[in-house]
């Protein structure tokens, strides 16, 4: 079976974006809601919704957009989110 990875930006409360990678998104996703690590960047900044993912099989390649996605303004990240691409 393979594992499929997952590229995804959640919208923070404080209107933010965070971008991260898992290989299971619903429990990335509870572990960011519940604020499991106070160091991570979420953390303060619940509620957080889902708002953008990808699925990828090859891990490479997720960290890859994962990073390049990061570096983004916040306006080429919205127009992702909205597929204003």
């Amino acid at each position: 079976m393979k594992t499929n990875y997952y590229v995804y930006i959640l919208q923070c409360g404080d209107n933010s974006f965070y971008t991260g990678i898992t290989n299971n998104l619903e429990r990335r996703l509870k572990q960011h809601q519940a604020g499991i690590n106070p160091d991570c960047y979420t953390f303060t900044r619940r509620p957080l919704h889902l708002v953008y993912y990808e699925i990828y099989i090859d891990p490479k390649l997720a960290i890859e957009h994962e990073k390049k996605i990061k570096r983004w303004s916040r306006k080429k990240k919205i127009a992702l989110i909205n597929k204003e691409w």
